[in-house]
């Protein structure tokens, strides 16, 4: 693949991150910060560096857990 495209999933995961820590709101911060963290997945996985597919695979189920516990908290809420 072109070191150019391979690039650019890389730098767009890095600026939807930053876009993240910019938001209000757990919520918010943890949805984007997961659609970050599957882009750096797949930027891991064009350059073969498991220890970037390994790290962001954990940040994607904690997130995805956190973004559940605060769904089944606003629900109970309601």
């Amino acid at each position: 693949m072109n070191d150019i495209l391979i690039d650019s999933i890389g730098y767009a995961a890095l600026v939807i991150n930053l876009y993240s820590m910019s938001t209000k709101g757990e919520y918010k911060l943890r949805l984007i910060s997961l659609i970050a963290n599957v882009g750096y997945i797949l930027y891991g996985a064009l350059i073969s560096a498991t220890p970037i597919i390994v790290g962001c695979t954990i940040a994607v189920f904690l997130h995805g857990y956190h973004i559940k516990r605060l769904r089944t908290k606003k629900n109970s809420n309601d």
